[in-house]
Parts: structure tokens; sequence; C-alpha cells
């Protein structure tokens, strides 16, 4: 399949669809168990049921935040390869956000998408991604 802008963001069915809703619908039937039955277990529950929601969202937080690090990693050292002499040495002005941005634009047109990402300090992440031409394809993605 090719990627692109439009379908680049990562869906992951289980986990999207069947394990945050019955999460969600736990935790507000729990709530409403608690205000129907009020009782030290029915708060225990209610505590339990926000818990496990919590652990599952920072779960994926954390994950995506391992993969942030390792993208903006690569994406130093690609620009280090690719950069012009006079742009390397403004590889650490890049945020973290533009790094994982720019990971998408091939090669060839990194450089100046790099250029025009600092000359014009777009921090967006939506509108820089916008701005590739040729994308290049991640799969790989938490």
């Amino acid at each position: 399949m090719e990627q692109n802008f439009g379908n680049h963001s990562r869906i992951v069915p289980l986990f999207h669809y069947f394990v945050l809703p019955v999460l969600g619908i736990n935790f507000v039937w729990s709530i409403v168990h608690a205000i129907r039955n009020f009782s030290p277990s029915a708060l225990l529950g209610v505590a339990v049921a926000a818990a496990l929601a919590l652990g599952f969202l920072y779960s994926r937080v954390f994950a995506l935040t391992v993969q942030d690090r390792v993208i903006r990693l690569e994406m130093r050292l690609r620009l280090q390869e690719l950069l012009s002499a006079d742009l390397r040495p403004r590889i650490h002005e890049f945020t973290a956000g533009q790094l994982v941005s720019m990971r998408f634009a091939a090669d060839a047109e990194l450089p100046a998408l790099a250029r025009k990402v600092l000359d014009e300090n777009i921090a967006d992440r939506k509108a820089i991604k916008k701005l590739i031409q040729n994308w290049q394809a991640d799969m790989l993605r938490a």
C-alpha cells in the first residue's frame, strides 16, 4: 500500500476499536454502578477501571515517545549525510516535532524541505507533512 499524508496514521484495530472502547465503557459503567450502589468496593471498582484505562493510554504514549526519540536520532543521521555544508551546523535547531514530520520526505527532497522548515520556522507537523511531494513510507511504527 502506498503511504501518503491522507493515510499515514497508524490505526491498530484491536487496540483502537476494541480495547479502548471496552475500557471506556467499563469506566463509565463502574461510575454508574458506584452512584447506584455506593460502597467502598464500588469506589474501588471506579479506581481500578480508571487505572486500567490510564495504564493502556500511557502505554501507547510511552511507545510513541520512544518511537519519536528513535526517529529524531535517525533524522539527525540522515540530515548529517544529506544536507549541504552550510545547513549541517543548523541540525540542532530542528525540534523533535519537525524531525518526526520530515521523516516521510525522500532523501532527494529532504535538503530543500529542511531548509524551508528552518528558514520559515515551520513548526506545525501537519504543515510540514503537507509540503512533502515524494512520500517515503514508514511501515515500522508503533
